[in-house]
């Protein structure tokens, strides 16, 4: 599989020629992030029942992971996952609802050491490795290009981490359970990103270290485009778009003697074990539309832009949601307009009512704005 393509810099430079995108692991699976609706914004709180409204097309099970470390060539009868994954339109973060039953859980010690989920996302699909290039497993020639592959000896390896490990997108490793310790480890140099407001997670389980139970864990996070290690102040956020794809996927790593090291699974959502390193093997899913049951028939919702201050135009948009056949614009200056996505100029500087009426077959409904539009 291709993973990467070389482009020439002059090109890309002056424009000539648009990157192509990385080919992408299950190019004939794309799996689904249900929108939760802005009213009902699941709460990190331990409280499951916010997850009760996506259905059960959104599941996400064992039986789409593999385990890399090839113990098991079947499903393993004495572990079961489910995970959910969620968004809500306005806001850039992924939720989770990870709910796993286990035979053996192990996570008794203080280290790495630990039954773990292991998510990576790569929310602006980059396809880039998200690990250090000291990582030569990875920045193998064939996947990154011959030069990118190699080190270079006037870079010590500390700097490379400190400035590319984890930046362009995010390893998280979340201990399950958690016990004495943070909820994850951000694998790389911005370790701030698993912190709050940026990440949040509620977990319930009735089980000692070594016993057998059902574990059940809520958290989002934040993707970002760049996320330094210097601190958030100079991060760019991921912008989370309907109907857009995003790259994602996790492994289970599932210990079963808190004696040895050696794992009973390294299940993977993936078909390529360098999933957890790599960009271009994580698999895709697509940010999808609020179900229709959550939908209103029909509500009134715009948004608008000033184009040109001095000529005071401004670009109003129709955000309805429903079937809509007809609308009426009334811009607070004694004009109006039955285009769809007007463009108006105001004669005069002021702040503004500006009121959308739309129509459809299950009726009318009006959205206005007061003083939004406001003009110099």
């Amino acid at each position: 599989m291709i993973r990467t393509h070389a482009l020439s810099a002059a090109a890309l430079a002056v424009g000539l020629v648009a990157a192509p995108a990385p080919a992408f692991d299950k190019p004939q699976t794309t799996y689904k992030v249900f929108q939760f609706p802005q009213d009902r914004i699941p709460r990190i709180d331990g409280d499951f029942s916010d997850w009760d409204m996506v259905p059960d097309s959104y599941v996400v099970g064992q039986d789409q992971m593999t385990d890399q470390d090839g113990g098991h060539h079947n499903p393993d009868k004495t572990l079961t996952i489910r995970v959910k994954v969620g968004w809500v339109k306005g806001l850039n973060r992924l939720y989770f609802l990870y709910e796993a039953k286990d035979d053996y859980w192990d996570f008794s010690l203080p280290g790495l050491h630990n039954d773990t989920f292991e998510v990576v996302v790569d929310a602006d699909l980059t396809g880039t490795p998200l690990i250090d290039v000291q990582h030569q497993d990875i920045w193998k020639p064939e996947w990154v290009g011959e030069r990118a592959s190699r080190t270079d000896p006037r870079v010590p390896g500390s700097l490379t981490h400190w400035y590319s490990h984890g930046v362009q997108a995010q390893n998280y490793h979340i201990m399950t359970p958690r016990k004495d310790k943070d909820w994850a480890m951000a694998w790389g140099s911005p370790t701030w990103i698993k912190d709050f407001p940026f990440a949040n997670s509620a977990q319930s389980y009735n089980f000692k270290p070594g016993q057998g139970g059902t574990y059940r864990l809520e958290f989002y996070i934040t993707p970002f485009d760049y996320a330094g290690p210097e601190g958030p102040e100079r991060a760019v956020e991921s912008k989370l778009r309907e109907n857009a794809l995003i790259a994602l996927g996790w492994i289970v790593i599932d210990y079963d003697d808190v004696r040895t090291d050696r794992k009973n699974g390294f299940w993977s959502l993936s078909s390529q074990r360098p999933m957890f390193a790599l960009g271009s093997d994580l698999p895709l899913f697509r940010l999808m539309p609020v179900e229709p049951q959550y939908q209103p028939r029909l509500e009134a919702r715009w948004s608008w832009k000033v184009v040109d201050m001095d000529r005071r135009l401004v670009a109003f948009h129709d955000d309805s949601v429903g079937e809509a056949t007809g609308w009426h614009w009334d811009f607070g200056d004694g004009t109006s307009s039955t285009e769809r996505h007007p463009i108006h100029a105001f004669a005069k500087a002021g702040s503004f009512v500006t009121i959308l009426d739309v129509t459809g077959p299950s009726g009318t409904s009006r959205r206005s704005k007061v003083w939004d539009v406001q003009l110099r």
